[in-house]
């Protein structure tokens, strides 16, 4: 199933809107000028700007013009895309899958293990290689959580593998 841009672009739109609206209702912290309102309304902003770009199409031309002449350079055939709505359906339900299994498990394994096993999975599932998922799976969760702990002063779960910071 292919959605057209515009209607993933209102899409996006839409959750950014109430994410930005979201943000906008939490209490700001006494004495900081910074508060919990911040992060979802920058995300929800970026949301709106990034929707709006993809529902009007803008850089759409020069997509089809790359893929256009790397086709005309590829003695190559075109992969195979098409999946089973089984697989399209697997894949979709996945990220939340996981995020839910992150809810039930982030505290007693913490966030670096179900981390590492989340990015790892989801990167295999989108197709990339052993060689490039597990280091990525590696890297990604030790640096978001040194952006959570340090910058953002945001506890994460220490659990079976606790951080020496």
């Amino acid at each position: 199933m292919l959605i057209p841009d515009r209607v993933s672009g209102i899409m996006l739109v839409g959750l950014g809107a109430a994410a930005a609206y979201g943000g906008s209702l939490l209490p700001p912290v006494p004495g900081q000028q910074i508060g919990p309102n911040v992060f979802p309304m920058v995300v929800g902003i970026g949301l709106l700007l990034c929707g709006g770009l993809i529902a009007f199409g803008v850089g759409s031309t020069l997509e089809r013009e790359a893929e256009a002449e790397l086709a005309a350079h590829s003695d190559q055939p075109a992969p195979e895309t098409a999946h089973s709505p089984l697989m399209n359906g697997a894949k979709t339900l996945l990220p939340p899958a996981l995020l839910l299994a992150y809810v039930f498990v982030g505290d007693a394994l913490g966030f670096i293990p179900t981390a590492f096993a989340i990015v790892l999975t989801v990167a295999l599932a989108m197709g990339a290689r052993l060689r490039l998922a597990l280091p990525l799976a590696l890297i990604a969760p030790v640096f978001v959580h040194l952006v959570f702990v340090k910058l953002l002063r945001v506890p994460l779960p220490p659990g079976i593998l606790p951080m020496p910071w």
